[in-house]
């Protein structure tokens, strides 16, 4: 199917919503990374999202050229054309950014976008997240408002920080302390500064203890109650039923987190999990494998000439792709409810 328009998107996320699932969003690098991520969705019959965050698209557009919105674009127009033999809905998303990176990331791609959809054409992404978490809270949510008007007018959706998630990504730390966890005041702050819909959709990257990195499970203390309390505060101030899920969340940083524990923050309202670490391990594992067992093959061993079959790039980036398209097909399936993540 091709890349989701703007309708499609928004279809699968009130989806998720509806029926208490998740989309694994899934980082990509480079062209095989990509296709491993639609290969995994494909396998597991799931829509999902494809993301690509600031180093990722630097790296994409090579490493002597350095430019993020070369890379994202590149990836993203890759993927407008692959994609399109694949039996389910995806969508593109860009991943953090910090303030320092919105001129020269979020804001370009969404001018591209917006000349796009002038021409009667769908946005280049479905999505861009800006992540406000080393600012203020006043000030994220003020650049937030910024950027809302601008992602509502190219049809896109806004994804936002409030809170902060610990650990590193991309270069980017945070200190893994009280500030993990998003306040009720911090939620009513988002919804009155952003509007519940009206002003532009977008979803909310709340915290409860979440962590960048490699941890063991049981060893991040997640609280997905903080969820719960920040959906029903806000119900309440916007006056709907009890039980209510307004905001649209997403979970960050869930390396080591228990399954349980993403079950239970899925029934709060988190329709899209963010997935990096573990997919990197799983396209990597594959290559280490094939380099130690053909170590002869890909060396050129005591002036020996190698084995071309070895160290072509396509005798193990295949099993590359096999083994993250594997490690995500299991990601949909643990991120699975009472819904279904069948492509609609």
């Amino acid at each position: 199917m091709p890349i989701a328009t703007p309708e499609v998107y928004a279809e699968m996320l009130d989806r998720a919503k509806a029926n208490e699932f998740a989309y694994p969003a899934i980082n990509v690098t480079s062209s095989e990374t990509l296709n491993a991520a639609l290969r995994g969705f494909a396998e597991a019959e799931s829509d999902g999202i494809i993301q690509v965050s600031t180093g990722g698209a630097e790296f994409a557009s090579g490493t002597k050229v350095k430019d993020m919105v070369t890379g994202a674009v590149a990836l993203a127009e890759f993927a407008h054309v692959v994609a399109e033999k694949y039996p389910v809905n995806i969508a593109l998303h860009t991943d953090h950014c910090p303030k320092d990176k919105l001129d020269g990331y979020v804001r370009p791609l969404v001018a591209i976008s917006q000349e796009r959809v002038d021409r009667g054409l769908n946005p280049l992404f479905q999505s861009h997240m800006w992540d406000g978490s080393a600012v203020p809270l006043d000030e994220n949510l003020k650049i937030a408002a910024d950027l809302l008007d601008l992602t509502a007018k190219a049809k896109i959706i806004l994804e936002i920080e409030v809170g902060v998630v610990g650990g590193e990504e991309d270069g980017v730390a945070h200190e893994i302390n009280e500030k993990l966890y998003t306040s009720p005041e911090d939620y009513l702050k988002t919804v009155e500064a952003l509007g519940a819909g009206e002003k532009g959709r977008y979803l909310v990257a709340a915290t409860f203890g979440n962590v960048h990195g490699v941890y063991k499970p049981g060893n991040v203390k997640l609280r997905p109650e903080i969820l719960k309390q920040g959906q029903d505060v806000v119900a309440e101030k916007l006056g709907l039923p009890a039980g209510s899920k307004p905001f649209d969340l997403v979970f960050h940083g869930g390396s080591g987190s228990l399954l349980e524990e993403i079950h239970e923050a899925v029934s709060y309202g988190v329709i899209k999990m963010n997935i990096d670490t573990d997919t990197q391990y799983a396209f990597t594992r594959p290559i280490v494998g094939h380099m130690f067992a053909n170590y002869d093959g890909v060396l050129k061993v005591d002036g020996e000439v190698g084995n071309k079959k070895a160290y072509d790039p396509r005798s193990y980036l295949k099993a590359a792709e096999q083994g993250m398209a594997a490690r995500i097909a299991q990601a949909c399936e643990h991120l699975k409810s009472s819904g279904r993540m069948i492509a609609g």
